[in-house]
């Protein structure tokens, strides 16, 4: 793409859209000819206000269309690419609500569809398919965000909202983990804003517990640990709240999200405390459960207590904690669940000089959910450090797994 001249990444983006060259011209007000000669290079394109009018129906933004296309991973089957990062990030600049307020927005697909959709993005993140969940976002927020706009405040408004809510928080999620902190910032915020208008409690503070997510990774874990504890307390259990599983799942992921800040903060009696309290609520809830998609319960919650003691420097704890897990509920989780814990694993075997064992965790991670090992720059730092400290020549799946991920010592 980088080589390529302007007309031909017209043609690569309308393609990519799956757009014939009649109908991008009839959108574009162009004739079929005018866009063929354009595609050839027979016509140029020297007007700013024509390129961004193309950018705009090709939902891409204008800089990929004139200069340098961002680079490509070599990794992109697994890993997010630049070119998808700039199609969210021009997904989350649209303001179709906004736009419909002045003139018609574009018709989303029926709700039953985009629940359908909604659903398999939420698995697809579950199972550490990134690289497919970032190639369907772009297009899954447009048409999240245009039924937002469409709807209006009646049940179909509200459910709208709420789907493109959750859409929101699985953006969020995944550009997290894959190092985008602002634009996971973005996207957390704009969950929140969505699920007041969805009318549900719950999915704002699920909604919650993203934007903290992305503040404690751009380095803010005081904000992020009061605003958990915040909302959690507004949430707190009570009542029919204590027979509720959803409640009592949101408020215990509210709590564990608040212990992963304040263990950034090196604020361990903090820690100790909210854990407890998402404890008693594991406890209510009686099992592992995936209400608001939070895999909330009492094997994540021993999760979270081994990922906490990372966090605080206290490896040993970590990996104590690990020997205790019910091996067949921790397997019954679903893969992200247990990939993520294996690199906190790895990084604590790390801290207690266990090198071996780290480099251990790392692969059993990768047979798991390739694209929580590969993809997260935590995880390329761990290898680098795994790289350095082992003693002469890494064994064989280690040095694989390392030139995989692109990590050298």
């Amino acid at each position: 793409m980088d080589e390529l001249p302007i007309g031909r990444r017209v043609a690569y983006w309308r393609s990519r859209r799956k757009m014939s060259q009649q109908v991008f011209a009839d959108r574009l007000g162009k004739s079929k000819s005018w866009v063929d000669k354009v595609e050839r290079g027979v016509r140029r394109l020297d007007k700013f206000s024509v390129l961004y009018e193309i950018a705009d129906i090709l939902q891409i933004d204008v800089q990929l269309l004139h200069g340098k296309d961002p680079e490509r991973r070599s990794d992109a089957l697994n890993c997010i690419d630049q070119v998808e990062v700039e199609e969210i990030r021009s997904a989350l600049e649209r303001y179709d609500s906004m736009s419909a307020y002045f003139d018609a927005a574009p018709y989303p697909p029926p709700l039953a569809d985009m629940r359908k959709a909604v659903n398999h993005a939420w698995l697809t993140y579950q199972y550490g398919r990134y690289g497919m969940l970032t190639r369907a976002l772009p297009k899954l927020l447009r048409d999240a965000q245009a039924a937002d706009a469409v709807y209006g405040g009646d049940d179909q408004g509200r459910e709208a909202a709420h789907l493109l809510g959750q859409v929101y928080q699985i953006a969020s999620s995944v550009l997290r983990k894959l190092g985008e902190c602002n634009l996971a910032w973005l996207a957390a915020d704009r969950s929140m804003a969505v699920a007041q208008r969805a009318d549900d409690p719950l999915l704002a503070g699920i909604a919650t517990t993203r934007v903290c997510n992305a503040l404690v990774a751009m380095g803010r874990p005081r904000p992020a640990l009061e605003l958990n504890v915040r909302i959690a307390n507004r949430l707190a259990a009570g009542g029919d709240n204590d027979a509720d599983p959803r409640h009592l799942s949101v408020y215990g992921s509210l709590l564990l999200q608040g212990a992963m800040a304040a263990a950034r903060t090196g604020d361990s009696a903090t820690v100790d405390d909210l854990i407890s309290g998402a404890a008693e609520a594991a406890d209510r809830l009686g099992g592992d459960h995936n209400h608001y998609w939070t895999s909330f319960g009492p094997t994540n919650l021993e999760l979270h207590r081994a990922a906490a003691a990372v966090e605080l420097g206290d490896g040993g704890r970590a990996v104590e904690t690990h020997n205790r897990l019910d091996v067949a509920a921790f397997n019954a989780l679903l893969p992200e669940r247990r990939a993520h814990h294996l690199l906190d694993l790895a990084r604590g075997y790390a801290q207690i000089g266990d090198i071996a064992s780290a480099g251990d965790m790392l692969l059993q991670g990768d047979r798991l959910a390739p694209s929580d090992i590969r993809c997260r720059p935590i995880a390329h730092e761990l290898m680098s450090n795994v790289l350095r400290r082992t003693r002469g020549a890494p064994p064989p799946p280690i040095a694989e797994l390392a030139e995989h991920m692109g990590v050298g010592v």
